[in-house]
């Protein structure tokens, strides 16, 4: 039995801490349709207001509890689902292109796994092809991909480049990541200014003078 308190869990989320580069899903995730979590979150969430005091009555309040519901499984967590993974298309790189392609400022929006509330950031990734190449947002698709779940940072940032490397299949990615998070900007702390930066490099990412080459590119990081 484990001997964690209250206490320990509400540190753990504050210290930012994750327990795998894998999403905690459970093997049962996906039995129930995306109907049935709908109804049984829109259930749960109309509860949830009830407790807080709101008037459900409210003609504006009514419909709140489905909406929220629906964005969380078709929006916010799509990402969770294997089903919504993106399909990747790769080309043979007939142009001989042998230098890094950077994809610079790609948007995303997640949510924090340990108070649900939102990661605001972008995302600046390059790869080196070993023959083939990628239509450029097939990779916009895959950040928002993993970005669509309950995440930590350091773990979109990990997922991000392993899923890089073996859709584009090479060795070769780098993955930097620049992000708000409203756990820190709109509670606790309250710093509205701070940022977060993760990145991830493998390959002939690795070697100094390849990454210097690729963060150059980034030297403008907003």
């Amino acid at each position: 039995m484990s001997n964690t308190t209250e206490t320990d869990i509400e540190q753990i989320g504050d210290n930012h801490i994750s327990s795998s580069v894998e999403t905690p899903i459970r093997s049962d995730a996906f039995v129930m349709d995306d109907d049935l979590k709908i109804e049984l979150i829109a259930k749960h969430f109309k509860e949830i207001m009830h407790i807080l005091g709101l008037d459900l009555e409210d003609d504006s309040l009514k419909g709140t509890p489905n909406r929220v519901a629906k964005m969380y499984v078709k929006e916010i967590f799509s990402g969770l689902n294997p089903a919504n993974k993106p399909d990747v298309a790769l080309f043979e790189n007939k142009y001989k292109y042998k230098e890094m392609l950077v994809e610079k400022d790609i948007s995303f929006y997640s949510n924090c796994e340990h108070h649900f509330v939102p990661i605001v950031g972008k995302a600046h990734v390059a790869y080196i092809s070993h023959g083939k190449v990628v239509g450029l947002s097939k990779i916009n698709r895959i950040v928002n991909y993993f970005a669509k779940r309950p995440q930590v940072q350091e773990r979109l940032t990990v997922q991000i480049a392993n899923e890089l490397m073996e859709a584009l299949q090479t060795p070769d990615i780098a993955v930097v990541i620049e992000a708000t998070h409203l756990c820190v900007s709109s509670r606790g702390i309250k710093d509205a200014t701070s940022k977060t930066v993760t990145s991830e490099f493998t390959g002939e990412f690795q070697d100094p003078q390849t990454k210097n080459e690729f963060l150059k590119y980034l030297e403008n990081l907003s």
